[in-house]
């Protein structure tokens, strides 16, 4: 077992897991760490925890130490910082009439470095800008061009289920999502409801895919003749999640649905007789 603790850098950004062996942290102290290969201050996001050895990944760095009032103050500093570079940044691109949009802009701890993120439809060619940078701030200077998923990433937000976005938390890459996802899922493919912050499509799609594709593997489809305790019926709606069926019946000119556990549709029902399968598939092609 180990102690290990979650520190956030940017305000909104991901938190970061870090090994705390022998320090007394709470919720809000300010400590120094590793972070993308420099020295950085940031705050502790949770109560400290212990976790078991398998669960630490070997890139989990450990927490240096508290940070001083001093580093606490140069931090205050280097924000505002930020906001001059990033409004400074934008008058440049105004007036050299560049087809980028500027999201956020980046200082390291020691100042010695700047990056600036922006998202473009197109390629930009931005050397003219970097000279200005470089001229204005005398720092190593970095344009990193970004798409719709990763301004989300680095921005953060609150997703339409009231959490904060999954890729501001723990996604640490991002997997392919398509509009397949949806529909084996059952859902409008309506845009509004579809898409996250970053208009793309909801990365939580990606999750439960494989959920529903044992689900739809094992329960039966939608026309389907279906053995049940009331006799024979045709499969009118699935419920991959409750795992539950909605089967037609048809007596003469009436028609009655009743919805079933398909746990208890699976195995057949004692009172049936023979071997007889749940569900029919001669008629499948």
């Amino acid at each position: 077992m180990r102690k290990t603790v979650n520190v956030i850098f940017r305000e909104g950004g991901k938190s970061t897991r870090y090994t705390c062996e022998g320090m007394d942290l709470k919720c809000g102290d300010y400590v120094m760490a590793e972070y993308e290969g420099a020295l950085d201050l940031g705050h502790v996001a949770g109560i400290p925890m212990m976790l078991e050895d398998s669960l630490i990944t070997e890139d989990v760095l450990p927490v240096l130490r508290l940070a001083t009032d001093k580093e606490i103050e140069r931090s205050k500093l280097r924000i505002q910082k930020e906001k001059e570079a990033f409004d400074l940044c934008n008058e440049f691109i105004a007036q050299r009439g560049l087809d980028m949009n500027l999201v956020d802009a980046v200082f390291t701890f020691d100042g010695k470095k700047v990056t600036f993120y922006f998202t473009s439809d197109n390629r930009v060619d931005f050397r003219e800008l970097v000279k200005d940078l470089v001229a204005c701030f005398r720092a190593r200077i970095e344009l990193r061009q970004i798409g719709s998923r990763d301004q989300a990433k680095l921005v953060g937000g609150i997703g339409m289920c009231g959490r904060e976005l999954c890729c501001c938390t723990f996604l640490s890459k991002f997997a392919p999502v398509t509009l397949r996802m949806a529909r084996d899922q059952g859902m409008s493919l309506n845009p509004g409801k579809l898409n996250g912050a970053c208009g793309r499509l909801m990365c939580c799609l990606q999750f439960e895919k494989d959920a529903y594709a044992d689900a739809r593997r094992r329960l039966p489809k939608q026309g389907k003749k279906i053995r049940t305790p009331e006799g024979m019926g045709v499969v009118g709606d699935v419920n991959y999640v409750e795992e539950k069926i909605t089967v037609r019946f048809t007596d003469g000119e009436s028609n009655t649905s009743t919805v079933y556990e398909w746990a208890g549709l699976e195995p057949l029902n004692p009172d049936l007789r023979g071997n007889e399968p749940v569900v029919d598939d001669s008629d499948d092609e």
